[in-house]
């Protein structure tokens, strides 16, 4: 029996109910359940074929979990070998190198010395900054992110020097990008899995959450809807995930991403609205038994390496 793990924190409405999709296909030899640890051993497998993973981005203990599944020959989505290796500022550079819109983005220091560190472990850094390089790359107004996180928080909008000083004193030891102000026209989020399917949703990133996804806009009526279809492949094919979502921002009819490292994409059925959870639902229950199936073994390349300065593109 080929047994198909689903971990997961708070959620509520998308893993059990994957679970009963998954199960409902009664495909012979496949089944799929929550999974279930305590502490484990180095050298036993975890007894999963696959493991769906929506929380090892928050808990370092499923982290090790999953890579030593992997270790043991299962296959996990999203592969933590992979989306670990990321941030925010690399994936914004990465999509500049494949000719992916991205807005201009400068990654910044510390504000204050990360933990074990003094003003001696900062002899590289310039000082003062090169602020007003900065500046005139970036403009304003431009958002301040930490490089790693999500959810909004941290997150600052500035509109000159003065704001984004006040802000920067705010962030402590955050690694934080600045980046260019996207003044939207329209803005889509898109769900990618398996790295083949794409479902675009109109979406308004301005709104309270709850309302983000109401609208009546049509993106396949869109004129950008296959560059953004494209795009969105582009970017996962080059990060390696299966389970992902894309943000565009359009400006003067060029679509920008400006978010794409998520490695366990929001999927409640409230948030997201019944038609998109549907998507979702079906989409993973495919991918998950076609993977299940599949006599392939955990890849073991990191995809944007060919990306790199000299590689094969």
């Amino acid at each position: 029996m080929k047994k198909i793990g689903l971990l997961y924190g708070m959620e509520n409405t998308f893993p059990m109910a994957l679970v009963e999709r998954i199960n409902a296909r009664q495909v012979d030899g496949v089944i799929a359940e929550s999974l279930m640890t305590g502490a484990f051993r180095m050298d036993k497998p975890s007894g999963y074929e696959v493991i769906i993973d929506r929380i090892s981005h928050d808990i370092p203990f499923y982290r090790a979990y999953l890579r030593n599944a992997i270790l043991h020959g299962a296959k996990v989505i999203n592969n933590p070998f992979w989306w670990s290796a990321d941030d925010k500022f690399f994936n914004y550079a990465l999509g500049e190198q494949i000719g992916v819109a991205v807005p201009k983005t400068v990654m910044l220091p510390h504000h204050s010395h990360p933990p074990s560190t003094t003003s001696q472990s900062m002899r590289n850094l310039m000082h003062p900054l090169n602020w007003q390089e900065v500046f005139d790359y970036i403009g304003f107004p431009a958002f301040m992110k930490p490089h790693l996180g999500g959810g909004w928080r941290n997150v600052y909008k500035v509109n000159s020097p003065d704001e984004l000083y006040a802000a920067y004193n705010q962030t402590g030891d955050l690694g934080m990008v600045l980046q260019e102000n996207i003044d939207f026209t329209d803005y889509y989020r898109c769900y990618v899995i398996g790295r083949e399917k794409v479902h675009v949703m109109a979406y308004d990133p301005r709104l309270p959450h709850e309302q983000r996804y109401v609208t009546t806009a049509d993106p396949r009526q869109s004129p950008l809807y296959d560059r953004i279809v494209a795009d969105a492949l582009k970017l996962c094919r080059a990060l390696g995930y299966d389970m992902n979502t894309v943000e565009f921002a359009v400006r003067d009819g060029i679509p920008y991403a400006i978010d794409y490292l998520n490695p366990a994409p929001d999927a409640d059925r409230f948030s997201v609205g019944e038609e998109n959870f549907e998507w979702i639902l079906e989409a993973m229950a495919d991918f998950a038994i076609a993977t299940a199936l599949s006599p392939v073994l955990p890849r073991d390349d990191y995809h944007w390496g060919r990306f790199l300065a000299g590689g094969q593109r």
